[in-house]
């Protein structure tokens, strides 16, 4: 795994555990896979409410992560359920997202 990638993962990590502590009533679970071509991390959380973008000006800190998350990731797919929701996003292992 080249280091563009490992800092790509570990940039979705913290947005998504940022999110799910902010926002999703916190962490249920975690879980990162090393799949053929794409890293797989995977967090929980404790509502089923879907992530939005909220549109905040540029000027403004934050409200950028769930979509920093979308331009890392070339796939990200969200299960909800009774207790909560797992988002799992995809980095691929060869170019990093454009």
């Amino acid at each position: 795994m080249g280091e563009r990638v490992l800092d790509d993962v570990l940039t979705v990590v913290a947005e998504l555990v940022t999110n799910a502590i902010r926002h999703a009533g916190g962490v249920t679970g975690f879980r990162v896979r090393c799949l053929p071509d794409a890293v797989a991390v995977e967090v929980s959380d404790a509502s089923p409410l879907l992530p939005v973008s909220p549109g905040t000006p540029a000027s403004t800190p934050g409200g950028f992560g769930w979509l920093l998350v979308n331009k890392l990731a070339h796939r990200t797919e969200i299960r909800t359920g009774r207790e909560g929701k797992t988002i799992t996003a995809h980095l691929p292992l060869g170019a990093p997202a454009a």
